[in-house]
Formats: structure tokens, C-alpha cells, sequence
């Protein structure tokens, strides 16, 4: 039997994500050492160096073996790590044949080559996502083992120095849910905000695990204190966002600009006693709407409205 979470994305990710799974993946190189590699679901990040390769999120698992092909496009080096910027399968779904299609290095024999320990890559993600796709004995796992985390970090930060970069993972406590990370190219000036900030609808905020309006605007503000924007408003760090096109620091402000505004209207209508159905009704997302509501599923106008109505404080 399908457990609730499967279930609930297998109904609604075929409609939320039929523009961006058309069967082909592209690649686009964003700057630095770091590629973004799109349609297989959610956006998935790769640094590439003479290392190896960093994966970000591994896309549906029906995406695979093109994921695959597209990341050996890029380097024939081999992939050591993964970073799961949350648990959910667009992002998740890839991650055993990612894994297996690695290789974990141990250190360095007398000559001062790598060593290896053996096939499968490590992947990283904060412990609540491990808790989330794992499940206590006898009771069924959200997800099979070969996609779980095999290392995780509590809270805060991870930190690596991969291909002569440091990167790091930090925690977004209960934003888009309670496990999720962004990750900082620091030398390519890259950040990977996973699905805290998308391009193609409103701000999916999963209560149901962990997420909500307030940590959804702090990790949206933290964001915003890592961007710096460019020469005249372009360039500078570039955002890739959990699904649509590459950003930059003025395009982040907007949407936080926009989910700031939705918020305090719906915290001003709910002071005065609205009903859940009655701000619903009232329309206080309509001036957006053209612009971020999904047809259906994750990111709609009301599910957008429903999560900030139930979250706020």
C-alpha cells in the first residue's frame, strides 16, 4: 500500500511538473564551476572539477538514466557527493541510481592518490530528511533505502572543500518543510535554493512536514543576505531555484517581496475573523495569481493561502 506522501505526489507532480519533465534534459553552465541541469523533474546542480563531480538533488527516478548522461556531458569524473536540498521525490527520486553511479573516496595512498572505498557516492542531507524517508521497524519507509542520506548534519551548516571550493549546506528550519538546506558555491558565487524558492508558482509549504509561512520569509531573508547582486541590478550570485529558470539577486526580491505581501494580508484578515473559506473568497492573491498560481497541486493560489492561514503565529 502506498504510504500518504508517496500517494499525495503521485497524484498532483504529473500536473505541477508536465512543463519541466518533457522527456529531454538540458544543461546550461550558470558560472564558475557549476552546471544546472533541468527537466527531469526538479532542477538538479553539479560542480564539476578535478575532484569529481557534486550533484544537488538527483529529479525523479524515471529521469535517471538521462540525468546520467547529462551529468557525464559535463565530466567523466566521478561523482562523490550528493546534497538533498529537501526529501520530495522530484528532488529525491534519482538519488539510488546518482548514488550507485558513484564513487566514495577515503583518502590518499603513498604516491598521493585517491583511494577507493568502494562503488555508491555519499549523499548529504539535514537529519530530518533522513527521519522523513526512513520509518520506525515495521512500518513501511516513504522511500527505499537506496535513496536515504547516508550522512546528515542536525542543524546549522555542513561544510565541504570540494574541486578548490567551499561549499556549504545550511539549514532553513520549517520553511518549505523542516529539512531543508540550501547550498553555496562560494567561489562560483552559486546558491541552490531547492523548492524555498521557485520561478514557476507560488511557494509550495508542506505543513505536513514541517513547513511554514514564517520559516518560508526567514529562509527567503537569508537568501536574500546571501545574493549580491551584479553591475546595474544583473548578474552577481545566481540563484538556481527549485524549479524554473536561473536567477539573480532582484528576481529573489521580488518573489520575497510578493510572499511578504500575500502574508500580512492574510495575518490582517485573520486578526479581523476571517474564516479559512472567507479569505479564501476574498481574493488576496488575485493581482498574483496570473503570475504564480500552478493550475493545480503544489503552488496554487488556495493551497498558498490555506498553508499561510494555518501557519501564521
Amino acid at each position: 500500500m502506498r504510504s500518504g506522501f508517496l500517494a499525495f505526489f503521485l497524484v498532483f507532480l504529473p500536473v505541477a511538473l508536465s512543463a519541466q519533465t518533457s522527456g529531454e534534459v538540458q544543461t546550461l553552465k550558470v558560472q564558475g564551476n557549476v552546471y544546472l541541469i533541468s527537466g527531469a523533474g526538479g532542477n538538479i546542480a553539479v560542480q564539476a572539477g578535478d575532484q569529481g563531480l557534486l550533484v544537488v538533488d538527483t529529479g525523479l527516478a524515471a529521469m535517471s538514466d538521462k540525468v546520467l548522461a547529462a551529468i557525464r556531458k559535463i565530466s567523466d569524473k566521478p561523482i562523490q557527493y550528493i546534497v538533498n536540498t529537501h526529501l520530495h521525490p522530484d528532488h529525491t527520486g534519482g538519488n539510488d541510481a546518482v548514488r550507485k553511479a558513484g564513487l566514495t573516496y577515503v583518502g590518499a595512498n603513498v604516491t598521493g592518490n585517491l583511494t577507493d572505498a568502494g562503488v555508491g557516492a555519499q549523499i548529504y542531507a539535514q537529519d530530518n530528511v533522513l527521519k522523513r524517508m526512513s520509518a520506525p521497524t515495521g512500518v513501511q519507509a516513504s522511500m527505499p533505502f537506496g535513496s536515504w542520506p547516508t550522512e546528515t548534519y542536525l542543524s546549522g551548516r555542513k561544510q565541504l572543500f570540494f574541486n578548490g571550493e567551499p561549499v556549504e549546506i545550511i539549514h532553513q528550519p520549517a520553511a518549505h518543510t523542516d529539512g531543508d538546506s540550501i547550498v553555496l558555491f562560494r567561489r562560483s558565487d552559486v546558491v541552490v535554493a531547492g523548492d524555498i524558492f521557485v520561478t514557476t508558482s507560488y511557494p509550495f509549504i508542506d505543513i505536513e512536514r514541517g513547513g511554514s509561512i514564517q520559516g518560508e520569509l526567514d529562509a527567503l531573508n537569508n537568501l536574500m543576505e546571501i545574493a549580491v547582486p551584479g553591475l546595474q541590478d544583473e548578474g552577481g550570485t545566481y540563484i538556481i531555484p527549485g524549479h524554473g529558470r536561473v536567477c539573480d539577486q532582484p528576481d529573489l526580491l521580488e518573489y520575497r517581496d510578493m510572499v511578504t505581501i500575500i502574508r500580512d494580508r492574510i495575518q490582517a484578515a485573520k486578526k479581523k475573523g476571517l474564516t479559512l473559506e472567507q479569505v479564501k473568497a476574498a481574493g488576496l492573491t488575485k493581482d498574483y495569481d496570473g503570475r504564480y498560481s500552478a493550475k493545480s497541486g503544489p503552488g496554487n493560489g488556495d493551497m498558498f493561502v490555506e498553508a499561510i492561514y494555518k501557519t501564521l503565529k
